[in-house]
């Protein structure tokens, strides 16, 4: 089975899938938002059928104390509008520092801050569905 994965941004949508094994998690591609979140969904909707996916899984940001703020909130209520645009089940999971771990790994790899802004959220997207994977399979 291929995963989707999503970390929603204000400005940008991270995307990344797995593969078929549920193994690897890869960085897709980064939807930049439109001002129609059904715009945005349509989209997202498409990369799910055009990667064959059976689940999408979001980043729920939840603070580092474990509280739900209004972040957390306005994600839960977008995963239930891109479960109903996507016809796919959709799986909230905890996000906490993903774009950290994003972004110091490209710092390690040596990109200027320009090109780390291009991959960051696709990047966070993949550690997302990384976490996903090993926590599935056990490994955490």
């Amino acid at each position: 089975m291929r995963v989707l994965a999503l970390d929603l941004g204000s400005r940008r949508i991270g995307v990344a899938v797995s593969d078929v094994s549920e193994t690897i998690a890869s960085p897709l591609t980064v939807v930049q938002r439109s001002r129609s979140r059904a715009e945005d969904h349509r989209r997202i909707r498409r990369i799910a059928d055009d990667e064959e996916v059976e689940l999408i899984v979001i980043g729920h940001p939840i603070s580092l104390s474990g509280a739900i703020g209004p972040a957390a909130r306005a994600a839960e209520e977008e995963a239930v509008q891109i479960q109903k645009s996507c016809g796919r089940p959709v799986e909230l999971f905890d996000e906490r520092l993903t774009t950290v771990t994003a972004d110091r790994a490209l710092r390690e790899a040596e990109l200027s801050a320009s090109r780390r802004r291009e991959y960051v959220d696709k990047v966070a997207a993949a550690v997302l569905l990384q976490n996903w994977l090993d926590r599935r399979r056990g490994s955490t």
